[in-house]
C-alpha cells in the first residue's frame, strides 16, 4: 500500500518510494529505498522536503497516532498523478539567463554523472536497468535545455579518461533532446529519444576491459 505522508512523520525502517518535488532539489539520487539511517531522516527534513509517498509492503507503516497526516492511495490514484506530470510536459517553459540557468545546469549535470554511472555499473552487474530513475533525469535535463538550451550543452564538452562514457552519455541525451525540439517532434517523442542517447552506450558495459 503506497501512503503520502508528512516528512516529519519518516521512521527508520520505511521503505521510500518517491520522494514530492524534484529530484535536483534534494541530495538523494536514488528514487526508492528503505530508510535505515537517521541521517537520512535529519537531511529530508532540513532540505525542504514536505512530503514523501512510502510504501508499507516493503517496509513499516506510519503508527496510529500519525494517521491523521497520511493519506492512503491506490494504483489509481497513482496512475492518475503519473499522468498529471506527464501532461505537464506541455506547460509553457519561460526562458531563462545563460548565467542563471548555468548554475542550475551545473548541478544537474553532476547529478546526472553520479546516476548515469551507478546505472552503468548494475548493467555490468547483469542487474535490470531502473527506467524510472532514467526518465526523471531525461525530464529534468529537458526542461534545462528548454529553459535555455545553451546552459546545460556548453557542459557536454567536459570529459576526461576516467568519465569519458558515462559523461559522453548525458552528452548525447541533451543533444538529441536539443535536436528533436528544434525539429519541433512532440514531447513524448523528445523524451524517447533522450532516454535513447542517455543509454546508448549502455551495451559497452559488457564488453572486457
Amino acid at each position: 500500500m503506497l501512503k503520502k505522508i508528512k516528512v516529519q512523520d519518516i521512521k527508520p525502517g520505511m521503505f521510500l518510494q518517491e520522494i514530492c518535488g524534484s529530484w535536483i532539489d534534494h541530495p538523494f539520487w536514488k528514487k526508492s529505498f528503505e530508510i535505515s539511517e537517521s541521517k537520512d531522516i535529519a537531511t529530508m527534513q532540513t532540505c525542504g522536503i514536505l512530503e514523501v509517498w512510502i510504501d508499507t509492503d516493503k517496509g513499516i507503516d506510519v503508527g496510529r497516532e500519525n494517521n491523521s497526516s497520511s493519506v492512503e492511495t491506490t494504483q489509481e490514484d497513482i496512475e492518475i498523478k503519473l499522468l498529471l506530470a506527464a501532461k505537464s510536459d506541455t506547460t509553457i517553459i519561460p526562458k531563462s539567463q545563460l548565467k542563471d540557468e548555468l548554475v542550475h545546469a551545473r548541478k544537474l549535470h553532476g547529478k546526472a554523472r553520479e546516476v548515469v554511472t551507478s546505472l552503468f555499473n548494475e548493467a555490468r552487474m547483469g542487474k535490470a536497468l531502473q527506467l524510472e530513475e532514467v526518465s526523471l533525469l531525461v525530464s529534468e535535463i529537458n526542461l534545462s535545455i528548454t529553459r535555455n538550451s545553451e546552459a546545460f550543452l556548453s557542459l557536454s564538452r567536459i570529459k576526461n579518461k576516467d568519465n569519458y562514457t558515462y559523461l559522453h552519455s548525458v552528452a548525447v541525451c541533451g543533444l538529441m533532446i536539443a535536436l528533436a525540439k528544434q525539429l519541433g517532434l512532440n514531447q513524448s517523442l523528445v523524451k524517447d529519444l533522450g532516454m535513447a542517447g542517455l543509454l546508448h552506450d549502455v551495451g559497452k558495459m559488457m564488453m572486457p576491459e
